[in-house]
């Protein structure tokens, strides 16, 4: 699926992550009119291609609306999510909006422009499921987007570098973590039945509840949330100035309820505090 979103990505002109561009100051593009930004491809519904392979979704608004407060025109690529966050990025995006969780290993190499909104996550479980409590799937198969949250929190070792954030509490330990390319896969295993790919995926909120909208026979394990993170946009390192200014912008956002507006919309509640 990811091969295949990638390949319409290139048809439409969208630069893919092998292309570099000329070493330059962020935010600073040759025709100073274009906002880089490097997001996902396949994540409904944060951004996600459209009936009319148009990238669309949540975190495609906040980089326009950035882009529009700039004076500026979002420009999207989709590079792998452990490219987007590893920093070392050459010019070739400005901001990263991609529903990053600001953590210790990767405020080492990339700098937090600000939190945008709030994910918590939870645990899905096909409709079928007999499981009742976290504990139930102790020794079970869990499937997880591989580089993301959801996997550190599955293997025990999510460190969340943002303050006044709880200490993680680790309710499973798995038999087995099946990792996959995109957050769109391990659902599409689970839906094959209870036990028979996968006895559990880990995943946001937002994500589970689009999957059963759309009529995944999927669950969300009773129990609450299995954690509570927040979101930022990211710059590379070495431009704090930038950074800075990017950071009042999601500020000001927040502040005239924008992100309120545009969370309601995408996800029908309101996840910007």
């Amino acid at each position: 699926m990811r091969e295949f979103a990638a390949g319409l990505l290139l048809a439409l002109g969208i630069i893919g992550a092998g292309s570099f561009l000329p070493s330059r100051t962020p935010g600073q593009t040759p025709s100073h009119r274009e906002l880089k930004v490097a997001t996902n491809g396949s994540w409904r519904p944060q951004s996600y291609l459209d009936d009319h392979n148009q990238l669309v979704g949540f975190d495609i608004d906040v980089a326009r609306e950035i882009a529009r407060r700039l004076g500026r025109t979002a420009k999207f690529d989709t590079p792998d999510f452990s490219t987007m966050t590893g920093g070392h990025w050459h010019g070739r995006w400005d901001i990263a909006v991609g529903s990053v969780t600001p953590t210790r290993a990767r405020a080492q190499v990339v700098d937090f422009a600000g939190v945008y909104y709030y994910s918590p996550y939870v645990l899905a479980v096909h409709s079928n499921s007999a499981a009742q409590t976290f504990e139930a799937l102790n020794g079970k198969k869990v499937g997880v987007e591989t580089g993301t949250t959801s996997e550190d929190y599955i293997r025990h070792r999510l460190r969340i570098d943002a303050p006044d954030m709880p200490a993680i509490q680790y309710r499973v330990t798995p038999g087995e973590v099946r990792t996959y390319a995109d957050s769109t896969m391990p659902l599409d295993d689970l839906r094959l039945g209870d036990g028979v790919r996968l006895d559990a995926v880990v995943a946001p909120e937002q994500t589970v509840l689009g999957a059963i909208h759309s009529g995944y026979p999927i669950k969300i394990m009773p129990g609450g949330y299995a954690f509570r993170e927040p979101l930022t946009v990211v710059t590379d390192k070495g431009a704090p100035q930038w950074t800075a200014q990017i950071k009042a912008i999601i500020a000001a956002m927040k502040a005239d309820g924008t992100l309120r507006t545009l969370t309601t919309k995408w996800y029908g509640r309101d996840y910007s505090h």
